[in-house]
Order: structure tokens, then sequence, then C-alpha cells
């Protein structure tokens, strides 16, 4: 089976001279490409790619189409069976492709593996995109298996058996070329953020499973691109989150879970505003009147997912608000969230 390495690259020289070394290292082996996909960068990417490994590929886009857009057309490209996404400030460890791939292998229902994702910035701790595997709740809030919210936990070996999650971080990702299609890839009006936490909630709608693998390790920086706390990055991340939910939800009563979304999100605003954290208060704003501009195209594509639906709830989502079990019910780790599960059916 082949499989490539693609990573997405935008004026990200900093981050192949530190990281790349590493990932040609470590990821030898029979069928194994490693794929530079520039996203029409400005700086000396390239020319330090082509000269300092000559054996890696390089797709070159026109110009900047963002995560979404840049993989969907660089994916388009590469003939792979398995397509490996990682980001260019990944340090990947020994023997971190085999297991994830044997998972693929080995599961025909079983479409995406994230590896356990590590800080590279504090090596003990989970990192904030992805760490022990994606969920989300009831009203679109992603969270994850060792980081809720800003409060990460250290890696002490609790998640360390593998097990189903709800989305893999694009942090790294491996995923069945064929089931990338099937879904339609990512859509690539997201631009960047939450457009693989959108695309596995389409690919578990459709009967697919989304695994985490321990046995695979990887350890990312983190906010390379856009600091965690970027206003742009917070806009991104509210609007595509509601553009997620609008198009997966299947449940009979999405203008009720929008609406209390609207008022988890008001208190988002309110928050940032007491904190006179003005510029974040904007940008969630900004990101509510993106949605409701977006509608009529988003009522067109939720009508087309709906038809592929095979699963209409899954055990990986939690039926409640994340926010409220943080912040009133004081839940601060995975582990504390013991009820409000969703139950599968078909």
């Amino acid at each position: 089976m082949k499989t490539a390495i693609v990573i997405l690259n935008w004026n990200g020289i900093n981050q192949l001279e530190k990281y790349l070394p590493t990932v040609v290292a470590k990821s030898k082996g029979e069928n194994i490409r490693i794929i530079v996909a520039d996203n029409g960068s400005t700086d000396s990417s390239v020319s330090f790619v082509t000269a300092n490994f000559p054996e890696i590929e390089i797709i070159k886009l026109d110009q900047n189409y963002g995560f979404a857009g840049g993989y969907n057309k660089a994916f388009s490209e590469v003939d792979a069976d398995y397509y490996c996404l990682l980001n260019s400030d990944v340090r990947v460890t020994d023997n971190w492709i085999t297991p994830a791939r044997e998972y693929l292998e080995n599961h025909p229902d079983i479409a995406a593996v994230q590896p356990k994702i590590l800080s590279d910035r504090n090596p003990d701790y989970f990192e904030h995109a992805g760490a022990a595997g994606g969920f989300i709740d009831h009203y679109g809030y992603p969270f994850c298996r060792g980081r809720i919210m800003n409060t990460i936990e250290k890696n002490k070996g609790q998640y360390n058996e593998t097990s189903d999650i709800f989305w893999a971080s694009g942090a790294c990702l491996f995923i069945k070329s064929e089931y990338f299609w099937e879904a339609g890839g990512f859509d690539s009006g997201f631009f960047a953020h939450m457009e693989e936490i959108d695309l596995c909630w389409r690919l578990k709608n459709m009967g697919y499973r989304i695994v985490y693998c321990p046995e695979s390790t990887i350890y990312h920086w983190g906010g390379a691109t856009l600091d965690y706390e970027n206003p742009q990055k917070l806009f991104l991340n509210f609007r595509n989150s509601l553009w997620c939910l609008y198009k997966n939800y299947t449940g009979k009563h999405l203008s009720w879970i929008m609406f209390k979304r609207m008022f988890i999100d008001t208190a988002a605003i309110a928050k940032f505003a007491v904190s006179l954290d003005f510029k974040n208060a904007l940008a969630v704003i900004k990101a509510h009147f993106a949605y409701y501009n977006s509608l009529p195209e988003l009522r067109m594509t939720r009508k087309e997912l709906q038809l592929k639906v095979k699963k209409s709830r899954h055990r990986e989502q939690y039926n409640g608000s994340i926010v409220m079990a943080y912040f009133i019910g004081a839940k601060k780790e995975f582990t504390m969230l013991k009820a409000k599960w969703h139950k599968h059916t078909k």
C-alpha cells in the first residue's frame, strides 16, 4: 500500500529547517513518499527543500489556498492509498507510521487514524490541537482527551489505549484516500481550522470510524502560523464551528440546537468584553455575521449531506455543553466527563 506524507507549507522556512530532517530520517520504508505542497510561499521554503532534500517531491500551488483548499489541490495530484497530513512544525518519532497504517490496512471500516500528539514546547504534556483524540459536544464545540478548553493534561499514560474518537487532528492525520474523496475532501470554504472536524463528522455520518492510535507518537509545536489567541484564528474557529454544526447535525431539532449555540456564544462574547478583550469579542461577532450570510449556501450543502447519512448519532459525541461542564461544572479533564454521551443509532 502506497503512503504519501504531505506537508502543506506556507512561508514556513523556519519550521522546515527545524523539523524536516527528522521527518526524512524517521519516515523511510517501502512505498512511502514525502511531499511538500507549497501554498504559494514568498519565502525561500521551496529552494531550501530542493537544495537540501532532493528525495522530497514538491508540489507548487500558485497561491495560498488555505489548509483546506491547499490539501485538496495537493491530494488531487498524489497517487497513494493512504494520505498522511503532517504539519510543518511536527517532530516525528521512531516507528510513527507503521501502527497507524496497520490499523487502516486491517480495518475496512476505519477511515482515519490519529497518533498521540504531545507538545514539542512541553513534551510531558499533550498538545492543544488533537492531544489523545478529538471529541465534540452537542452544540458543535470541539475538545480532546487531554485538553478541554485551555486546560492541557500531563501525559501520564492515562490515554494509552486504542479507541474510537470523533475527529482526528489535522496536525497529523492518516486517512484512506478513497474515503477522503468519497466524503468530498475538505470544505475549501473553511480556509483553515475545523476543516478536519467537518470531514471526520461527514465520514462518521457515512458509517466510518475514526480511531486514536497511541502506539504512534508525534510532537507538535503548535500555533506556528497563527497564535492560539489570534483574533483571526478565533474568527475562523467560531465561524467554521457554526458551519460544521449546521452542515452535519443529524437530529430533528437543528433550529433549537443552533439557538442554544447562539446563547453560549453570546456568553463567550460577554466574557471577552468583560476582560476588555474587545478584539476577540469582535471576532466572535464577525463570525456570526459570516455564518448568517452563508446560510443560503449552507442549506443546499446540508440537504446534499443528509442524503449520505447512515449513522445519525455517535458515542463519541458529548450530549451536553462542554462549555458549561468546564466553566460551571469545573470538569477540567476528560475523565471527569462520565455521563451524557450519545448512544449510537442508525
